[in-house]
């Protein structure tokens, strides 16, 4: 069980890392890609940490923060859930792969270069490549915001979508930039 649950880690700790470096996904305007260099590794804290190979579940909870260099996840509970394959019966090696990872309470994802996501629950589904946030998610590039009752990202296609409930509307707020080398 202790090869799967570290192997499980260092799965989240990179999964994470596609979650928060999507590029555009994350902010409300767009951003060029770049590749990026090897980065240091994620330090992982939280209160308590639950792993469970029955349930195929790790549970980081109580004031979580998941950082790296450039981004930093805060929420009050983290849920990975996996499914496991074993190579052979006879082997010991056993591989897991990520299903879905469910961060809960006073979601916080800030990216050091800028941009800020928030909301009350964010769900990334591995198989979809696909991050839903919900309860009042907001997400934020210096000044321009855009908020609904549910903003879906699908980071494989730099594509978002923010929905609203039928009473009500989505709201993005985007201030005009200056262009470089022009005075007010």
């Amino acid at each position: 069980m202790k090869r799967l649950t570290a192997y499980a880690v260092f799965v989240l700790t990179g999964l994470l890392l596609m979650w928060v470096f999507s590029g555009p996904a994350l902010c409300a305007s767009p951003l060029k890609k770049t590749q990026k260099e090897a980065q240091g590794p994620m330090v992982i804290k939280s209160k308590t940490l639950e792993a469970d190979d029955k349930k195929k579940r790790i549970t980081f909870e109580g004031n979580v923060e998941a950082k790296r260099d450039d981004f930093t996840v805060l929420c009050n509970k983290l849920v990975v859930l996996y499914e496991k394959s074993s190579e052979s019966k006879e082997s010991e090696d056993v591989s897991a792969s990520i299903d879905k990872i469910i961060a809960t309470g006073a979601v916080k994802i800030i990216r050091a270069e800028g941009g800020v996501a928030t909301g009350q629950k964010a769900v990334y589904y591995q198989k979809g490549e696909k991050l839903v946030l919900t309860g009042k998610p907001v997400v934020k590039q210096g000044e321009d915001f855009v908020e609904g009752d549910v903003i879906t990202l699908f980071l494989k296609e730099d594509r978002s979508i923010v929905e609203s409930a039928k009473d009500k509307k989505v709201r993005a707020v985007i201030f005009p930039k200056q262009e470089k080398g022009k005075g007010p």
